[in-house]
């Protein structure tokens, strides 16, 4: 990375993944901002995180005595976080709402500035409530406070900020509070907005088109979003409806994708919006010490034993899903690990899609499987995929199990301890998987739809394993025919024979899958990638 001074960045994002204690994430996209922080912080580079200060965070999500998950929330109090003494002020349906900034940086993290509504001087302390909880209204109230409030706090906390980066479309109206205090001091709103793009850099996430948030232009000027601007001025920033994405593709100079495959999907994607910013891909990273069991890295490092060092760590895993669920595998038999949102292009339940080929292998516990996962609260097809999922722990009680309300140290325990991580969604409609990158650098090995990162470090047979040939089709039945016979065929016929009979094959593959992936894909890479390519005017 260049050594002369590096630009300042203030980096909005909704959540932030520190740690399983700490509520303040709901899935991936925290994870990736949490990482990204812990990774600014070992290198020393200039980023400033602003989120929200989530009294209730994002769901609970349990398992009820039918098998069907429901949603449960609790307020939380941290004693650790700091009192900055800085109050910024927005206004939502044109009321002032007082917005108190809090810091922290007690994970090895870069300061975390949140800024939180739940303060005596508010009628609406529900603001910064639930994570994504809720519907249009409040979660442009969230938005508000986030942008606007961000850049307010950015001013009263006397930091200097060159670039303004919007980890998800989530923050665009920070960009009017930018164009706005330029059109104060006396620029046109064309210049205004001109002079903010450069300022900007955007980072767009889910591939999928229902993802990317909209709202009517009446609910945001009920909102008082519009902060100043005419409703023509936004229609042209975010279209009608307005579209965060959109917002954020046409407010910044540059944009990115989180793979170069997800980068090619969203250029199509967002082909036919005008004036928007290039989307180029900077693959998403892990932060190693958070990730990456240290015992694997030693024996890695100093040529130890990758097939004990894993066997014992294994075996933590299997106790821990024991304390978890009552449920006991075989140490001995093939564990795979599948934890991820419930959503139902990823497919959870496709490996159980043909029953007649997959259920001897399931009933003898030659193959066995622990899945975890979330739904988001409003989705009840998310929800459906969970039942499944427990539906089949209890249909094969010795080899399926289903851990309950999926945080980081469940992701941890399974990214660590699997033999193997198995990821199949719908090409092309996983924007990276990190997941995935944890369980390569601990020697856990991926069997993976050639989707997200995958396509960037998969050397088939030698580092993990390519399910299909990258086959696309807009006909999902097509696809999921096409795909769990490409699975089956993967795991019946490479991976089983692998484990079971070609032991030094397989911790042979181990040895690559760790050397291949853990400086391509750890923090500092993408850190690197994101000033050289993003923050750094060429």
């Amino acid at each position: 990375m260049n050594e002369k001074k590096l630009p300042t960045v203030a980096y909005f994002s909704m959540e932030f993944g520190l740690h399983s204690d700490f509520k303040m994430y709901a899935g991936g996209l925290g994870i990736l901002a949490g990482d990204y922080i812990k990774g600014a912080k070992d290198i020393n580079a200039p980023i400033v995180p602003i989120g929200l200060k989530w009294k209730q965070g994002y769901t609970d999500q349990r398992i009820d005595a039918e098998g069907k998950p429901y949603d449960t929330y609790h307020n939380y109090v941290y004693d650790f976080l700091e009192d900055t003494g800085v109050k910024v002020s927005v206004k939502v349906r044109n009321v002032d709402v007082i917005c108190k900034v809090w810091k922290t940086d007690k994970f090895g993290n870069n300061p975390l500035y949140l800024l939180d509504t739940d303060i005596p001087e508010n009628s609406d302390a529900w603001i910064t409530g639930q994570l994504y909880g809720w519907f249009g209204e409040e979660r442009i109230a969230q938005e508000i406070v986030l942008g606007i409030g961000g850049v307010k706090a950015m001013r009263a906390l006397q930091i200097p900020i060159d670039v303004y980066h919007f980890n998800e479309g989530h923050a665009a109206l920070a960009a009017t509070e930018l164009i706005r205090e330029k059109m104060c001091a006396g620029l046109t709103f064309e210049k205004a907005w001109l002079a903010t793009r450069e300022e900007v850099v955007f980072t767009t996430h889910t591939p999928i088109k229902e993802g990317n948030e909209t709202h009517p232009l009446d609910r945001l000027e009920y909102m008082t979003a519009f902060n100043g601007l005419t409703r023509d001025q936004m229609e042209r920033i975010g279209g009608n409806p307005f579209n965060m994405t959109i917002a954020g593709l046409r407010l910044s100079r540059i944009s990115n994708g989180v793979a170069d495959l997800h980068a090619d999907t969203s250029n199509k994607m967002w082909k036919e919006v005008s004036g928007r910013s290039e989307i180029i891909g900077i693959t998403n990273a892990i932060h190693t010490p958070t990730w990456v069991d240290e015992r694997m890295t030693q024996a890695f490092e100093n040529g130890g034993d990758l097939w004990a060092t894993h066997t014992e760590i294994k075996g933590e895993l299997i106790q821990f899903i024991a304390d978890r669920s009552g449920i006991q595998l075989n140490p001995d038999n093939l564990l795979i690990g599948f934890s991820r949102r419930a959503a139902p292009y990823k497919r959870s339940d496709l490996i159980f899609s043909q029953p007649e080929i997959i259920e001897p292998y399931l009933e003898s516990g030659k193959i066995q499987i622990v899945f975890s996962g979330k739904a988001h609260p409003l989705d009840d097809t998310g929800k459906k995929i969970v039942s499944n999922l427990v539906a089949m722990m209890k249909k094969y009680p010795k080899a399926v199990v289903f851990l309950e309300n999926y945080d980081m140290t469940i992701g941890a325990q399974l990214t660590r301890g699997s033999d193997i991580w198995l990821n199949n969604p719908r090409r092309p409609l996983e924007a990276s998987g990190t997941s995935g990158m944890k369980a390569s650098m601990n020697g856990v090995l991926n069997c993976s739809i050639l989707d997200g990162w995958w396509p960037e470090a998969c050397i088939d047979g030698e580092n993990g394993w390519a399910i299909g040939d990258g086959f696309e089709t807009t006909d999902f039945a097509v696809l999921d025919r096409h795909d769990s016979d490409a699975l089956y065929d993967t795991l019946l016929n490479r991976v089983v024979p692998t484990y079971y009979e070609n032991r030094a094959k397989w911790v042979e593959m181990m040895h690559k899958s760790i050397e291949t992936t853990r400086v391509e894909f750890a923090t500092k890479r993408m850190l690197e990638d994101y000033y050289n390519k993003m923050y750094i005017k060429a």
